[in-house]
Parts: structure tokens; sequence; C-alpha cells
């Protein structure tokens, strides 16, 4: 069983990296063994208290995006009422759904494959530099396009800045549903869920701003939903259901704090910084741990 003080540490841990693209089951899986917390990945409440942590995270994201989760559901209701789309909203919420189905149908499916390496240190740690891999090619691709952009500048005679680049609505559906089968590979411990789908969202052509919100977007449904079906794992009674509520409180706090600066950053920043920190702390973790 996991004390209460591990379990409001992990609360902050994941609340501070599960949107920032470095891995928050990466985090939990690795840190506490660098830190030598007297703490074991196989103990049968990790999983189901992790995933309510991340109900914190959920409503940490439903509360950034309030207006615009409002505006979606009303949407999609117009839209079933009038039998077509036509909104951007209504698109957008089309989009969200299609790229969602593909990775919540392999995590119910291979949900019990996927914990096996949960308990594995090593593992993270391999998978946080696989992370950094991905995070840094994506930066690559954009860099590669922004050149290829500003030597060929468009009919209107302009070059290319972050400006030019998509927003959320004008994606395709293709490129929507490849960006959200990405998230399976969140599956792994050390992937990022948000890093993965921000590095897609790169790649088909969004802003850096907008690939974080589609990311945050695209993570709503699948984190809520692993998380109230994780909370029957715990039961409605018993002292680890209750500290687990009170840490995912925590929890959402900080993914709310995070979040905020996160967009802030990315309206000027790049992923780089993200990927060499994982990669550092991925190599730390192969070197350290056994």
């Amino acid at each position: 069983m996991l004390g209460a003080g591990l379990i409001f540490f992990l609360a902050v841990l994941q609340g501070a990296t599960e949107l920032f693209p470095v891995s928050s089951l990466g985090h939990a899986v690795l840190v506490p063994s660098l830190l030598h917390l007297n703490f074991n990945p196989s103990d049968p409440s990790f999983v189901p208290v992790l995933t309510v942590l991340h109900l914190g995270t959920a409503a940490a994201l439903l509360v950034l995006y309030r207006q615009q989760w409002w505006r979606i559901v009303a949407g999609l209701g117009r839209a079933v009422v009038r039998g077509g789309i036509v909104e951007s909203d209504e698109r957008l919420g089309m989009m969200l759904i299609v790229a969602t189905i593909p990775a919540g149908f392999v995590g119910l499916v291979f949900e019990s494959q996927f914990k096996i390496i949960f308990g594995d240190p090593r593992a993270a740690a391999a998978f946080l530099v696989v992370n950094a891999a991905i995070l840094l090619t994506a930066e690559w691709f954009r860099r590669r396009d922004e050149r290829r952009r500003a030597s060929e500048p468009d009919d209107r005679g302009r070059h290319s800045d972050e400006a030019q680049y998509l927003e959320v609505e004008r994606l395709t559906f293709p490129k929507a549903i490849v960006v959200g089968l990405c998230q399976v590979a969140a599956l792994f411990p050390g992937i990022s869920r948000s890093g993965i789908t921000m590095s897609a969202g790169l790649v088909a052509g969004l802003r850096h701003e907008e690939a974080a919100r589609f990311s945050f977007l695209l993570a709503t449904p699948i984190i809520l939903s692993a998380g109230v079906l994780e909370t029957f794992e715990l039961g409605p009674n018993g002292p680890t259901a209750l500290i687990a509520a009170a840490a995912a409180a925590v929890a959402g706090v900080v993914a709310y704090l995070s979040a905020r600066f996160l967009l802030r950053y990315l309206r000027f920043g790049r992923l780089d910084p993200f990927a060499y920190y994982c990669a550092a702390l991925g190599i730390t973790g192969l070197i350290l741990t056994r």
C-alpha cells in the first residue's frame, strides 16, 4: 500500500510533468527510484492511484479550456440536430472524437500488457531518451520547413514565420487522426503524451502554441475516462482512496499552473529544452538504476 507522503509527492510530480512534454508516467516510475524512496512501482495500488491523480489534470484542462469545451459540446449538439458540420467548433469537436477513438481502444484492449513494464525504472529511463529523440526530430522538421518557406515566399510575397502556420481548426481530419494515434505511444512509461502529440502537431503544420492546445484538448477525454475507470479499482472506501482524492486536487492545481506556463512559453519557445532534459534524466536513470 502506498503511503500518504508518497502519494502527495506523486501528485506534485504528476501535476508538474503531465502537460509538459516530459512524461509524467516516466517520472513517476523513475524519480522515486533515483531518490531511493520507499517505493515499489509493482505495488498493485500504484497504477490506480497514479491514474486517479490524472483526474486532477483533467479538471485543470477543463477549467483552462472551459469556454472552448462549452462551444465544442454545444456545437456538436447543433451538428447532430442539423445533420451536418458547418461551424469551426463543430469541426473541432468531430476531430477530437475521431482522433481519440484509436488510442482509447488500444489502451483498453492492451492495458494489462502495458502495465507489465510500468514497474521497470530502467525501461522508463530508456523511453525518456526515446522521448527526447522524438522532440528533437519534430523540431528538426519544423526548422527545415521554416527554412524552406523562408526561401519560397507565398503568392503575396510573404516569407514564413510562426504566425503563418495552422490553427487547430484548420487541421485536416487525416492529420488529426495521426496525431491522435500518437497517443498510443504514451502508454510506454517515458514517452510523453503531450510531447508526442505536440511533435505530431508540429509536423502536421500547427504553430507551437496551437500544437499544445490540440494536445491538451485531445488528452482531456482519455485522461478523464481513465481516471474514472481506475477509481473503481481503488474502491470508495479506505484511506488510500481518500488520500488519492485529496492528492488529485493538488495535482490539478499544479497541472493548471504548468499548462498556463507552457502555453505562454510556446508563443516564442521550442521543445528543445524539454528534449535535453529528458535525455539527461533518462541517461542518468540508465546509469544509476539496476
